[in-house]
């Protein structure tokens, strides 16, 4: 089985990845290989922060590597948080409040059309590939749910009555920004 490293720290996106990839690879994560160093995001879109991120793993390990970057983009917000998504309301990181940023954000408005949108920048025998994932929805006046993480309690995908974070993991993972994005690196990486 082939070792890839997905270039997070993040436990519940890990979580997902492994989910979705199943046993066609071995996903190892950056907490999987004790390497704590932030890792700078400082462009204006996720293809190139997911780039940033896949370019620096592979450099310093010198093995294949993915790194992902989402958004959420809301239609009234002018397509805001978008790649600020995970710092929205402060440099912490905190979904708490991002989601309170959102909502205060978007009192009183009908237009709550959204997407979330994901980019996966792989490296591969040191050319990069990149694969992208689009879930249509919109913002919920309120959370529902507790599973999930980021803005899932006040996202409903397009057809569902459920936010994100009402779902199980492996309806998410089906119909998801990142299970789409995903499904196309598996099929590429199969192909390979």
């Amino acid at each position: 089985m082939k070792t890839i490293i997905f270039a997070t720290h993040n436990k519940h996106k890990t979580k997902e990845i492994k989910s979705a990839v199943g046993d066609s690879y071995e996903i190892v994560s950056l907490e999987d290989l004790d390497f704590h160093e932030e890792i700078e995001e400082p462009f204006d879109t996720l293809e190139e922060n997911a780039n940033a991120k896949s370019s620096f793993i592979h450099e310093r390990f010198g093995k294949s590597c993915f790194a992902d970057d989402t958004g959420l983009e809301i239609d009234a917000l002018d397509g805001r948080p978008g790649v600020f998504s995970a710092r929205y309301a402060g440099e912490d990181g905190n979904s708490e409040n991002n989601i309170r940023k959102v909502l205060k954000e978007l009192e009183g408005m009908e237009n709550r059309s959204a997407r979330f949108r994901t980019v996966i920048s792989l490296i591969l025998d040191g050319k990069e590939h990149l694969f992208e994932g689009v879930v249509e929805g919109e913002i919920l006046t309120e959370k529902h749910g507790s599973d999930g993480f980021g803005y899932d309690p006040v996202f409903r995908p397009k057809g569902y009555e459920q936010s994100f974070a009402e779902m199980p993991l492996d309806l998410k993972n089906k119909i998801s920004h990142r299970g789409k994005a995903v499904r196309k690196l598996v099929e590429f990486l199969k192909n390979q």
